[in-house]
């Protein structure tokens, strides 16, 4: 599995830190070339400090939320090393607010960011994956991108949109040797709670049990790089529990999933 990364050169965003910087370390150590992505460049000059092969790493600050500008930095990605082999979406942002509190700018917000933002970077890459006739598209969901939970509906929406774009997407390009991997991270211990944004636009800034208790970063990066090397389509990425047995019973007993909701405690 070593092998098939060495050289390769993979874009990852939201790379300065939790998934994403888990991601560079382990791949890194698989000899790739990396471009990390993210708005902190001081914090990405840290991952790239701390890869194995610093100097196979680029740095290259982007704001997911600059749609006017995603597209000129794909050109930018591509000139770094003369091509990109593999594209990780992995920056986002999370939702914690009840249906009837949450703004409607809160769900644009979630979804221009946890959606649109991939699907400009996509499109303006995607030529370049075409004409080379090679390139994986890696993509960060969830498994709220599968179900349903109170208090995560803008969250959810915008992951259940990505699996609908990059299935459609999968089956457009498979036949030109495109690739798409979609992930379905449950509880990974990151930061992300703590900066959820809630129903008037605010930040939670709580913690989550749940969060504190989930599977570690970079454990969740050794199954992801097993996913992309293995160019599986769907990959649910975490410890065997809760989470999967919710996709579990989703899947073949969505009636069940349903009633069980209405009388959990909120996350």
């Amino acid at each position: 599995m070593k092998q098939a990364f060495k050289d390769k050169v993979v874009w990852i965003t939201g790379a300065s830190s939790g998934i994403g910087e888990a991601l560079a370390y382990a791949l890194s150590a698989r000899g790739a070339k990396l471009i990390l992505s993210s708005r902190r460049e001081n914090e990405l000059e840290r991952v790239k400090a701390n890869c194995q092969q610093p100097e196979q790493v680029k740095v290259l600050p982007l704001d997911l939320t600059d749609s006017a500008g995603l597209e000129a930095k794909v050109a930018v990605a591509i000139a770094l090393f003369g091509q990109v082999d593999i594209m990780v979406h992995n920056g986002g942002i999370t939702q914690r607010s009840l249906v009837a509190d949450t703004d409607i700018e809160v769900h644009r917000r979630v979804m221009e960011l946890d959606y649109f933002s991939y699907i400009i970077l996509t499109k303006a890459l995607l030529p370049h994956f075409l004409s080379r006739r090679s390139g994986h598209f890696v993509v960060t969901s969830s498994v709220m991108g599968k179900i349903g939970t109170p208090m995560r509906a803008a969250y959810a929406a915008a992951k259940h949109a990505l699996h609908g774009y990059f299935d459609c997407l999968r089956a457009e390009v498979s036949l030109q040797g495109i690739k798409v991997t979609v992930l379905t991270p449950g509880y990974i211990r990151t930061a992300i709670y703590q900066s959820a944004v809630t129903g008037d636009g605010g930040t939670f800034g709580a913690v989550s049990q749940e969060i504190d208790n989930g599977y570690p970063a970079d454990k969740a990066a050794e199954q992801i790089v097993k996913a992309i090397s293995k160019g599986t389509y769907e990959a649910y990425i975490g410890r065997l529990g809760e989470e999967r047995l919710a996709l579990f019973v989703n899947r073949f007993l969505p009636n069940l999933l349903i009633r069980m909701m209405p009388g959990r405690e909120p996350k």
